[in-house]
This record gives C-alpha cells, structure tokens and sequence, in this order.
C-alpha cells in the first residue's frame, strides 16, 4: 500500500512540474521546426503521403514526385546550400531511410564541424522502393525500378532495376520484366 501511495503522489506531483509542460512545448517546436515548417517549402507530387514525424532539412531543395510514399521516421536532409534530393513517383521509403545531400569532410588537425561540407544531389529514380533502415549517402544516383533491401548503405549509383544490398550496397540481382495478364500496360506504365 505504501508503495502505491507513492506512485500516486509522484504521478500527481508530475502534473503540476512545470518541467513537464516545457518538455511538451520542446517536442511541439521540434516538430515544427523538422516537419510542418520544411513540408510546406517542398515540392509534394499528388497522391504522395509522408508520415507525421519524417524529418526534413531545407525542404525548399526537395521535391517529391506524384504517389510516392515516406516511411514513419525517415530523414530527407537536403544540403545547406545548393545540393537538392529529387525523389520520383510511385517511391515507397520504409520507416527510418535516411537519405542526405551533404557530407562533412574529413582532413586532419581541425575538427569535422568546423570542415566544410561537400554538397551533392540525390536522384530517385520512379518505381523505387527503399527497405526499413536505408542510407542514401551524398551524390547517388538510384535508377528507375531499384529495390535497396534493409540496411542497405548505398554509397554509390544503381542502374534501373537493380537489386541491392549490404554495406556498402551492391548489385545482388535484377528486377524481372513484368510477365502475365495485364503485364503490357504494367511494362508500358514504367
């Protein structure tokens, strides 16, 4: 009993600390500043949904083509100046891809943050699926109809329709052509 007491009390004293309160305004501004802000600055393709909580940096240089979707916690970062992430239609990110358009060097004897950043674009190609977990790293290229599997770090370009994988990612195969009923207008769509 004199334990429940005092879970009572805790529970009951954590409604008046104000340091509550403040948490919540810090995790509302948050999500202003990483989502709402940066969302209205990007260029949304219709039919396209991000998850509430996708994290957006210079959303002004990212842009979304029509029917795509982003994954719960996924990271479109955009570099601070000029290097943009172009993703196309019908792209599905899983939850937590982290894709980035500028990289810190790394030369000896300064620390990284005071380095300037290399900025380069990122090109999604259509018809792309990025698995849970992904990192797409500055300057890649990933071609229409690509499948990364999860964990994939992709470091360099993939050519259509490839299927990769791994750390660093690598070709593992290739998407076959569609084949059955329908698969003409399938095949015509891409």
């Amino acid at each position: 009993m004199n334990e429940r007491r005092r879970r009572l009390a805790r529970a009951g004293w954590s409604l008046v600390d104000l340091r509550s309160y403040l948490h919540a305004f810090r995790l509302l501004h948050y999500y202003g500043y990483s989502h709402v802000q940066e969302r209205r600055k990007m260029q949304i393709g219709p039919g396209s949904r991000l998850a509430p909580n996708v994290s957006i940096v210079s959303g002004e240089r990212v842009s979304i083509g029509r029917n795509s979707r982003i994954g719960a916690y996924s990271s479109l970062w955009a570099g601070p100046t000029n290097s943009r992430i172009s993703i196309g239609s019908d792209v599905s990110l899983a939850p937590e891809v982290f894709i980035t358009a500028a990289d810190y060097r790394f030369e000896r004897g300064r620390p990284f943050r005071e380095q300037p950043m290399d900025e380069r674009d990122v090109v999604i190609g259509d018809d792309v699926w990025l698995a849970v977990r992904v990192v797409v790293t500055a300057g890649v290229t990933i071609g229409d109809g690509c499948i990364v599997g999860a964990g994939a770090v992709v470091t360099r370009d993939l050519p259509p329709n490839t299927i990769a994988a791994g750390i660093p990612a690598r070709p593992i195969g290739e998407r076959p052509e569609p084949s059955g009923p329908g698969a003409a207008s399938l095949h015509r769509s891409r």
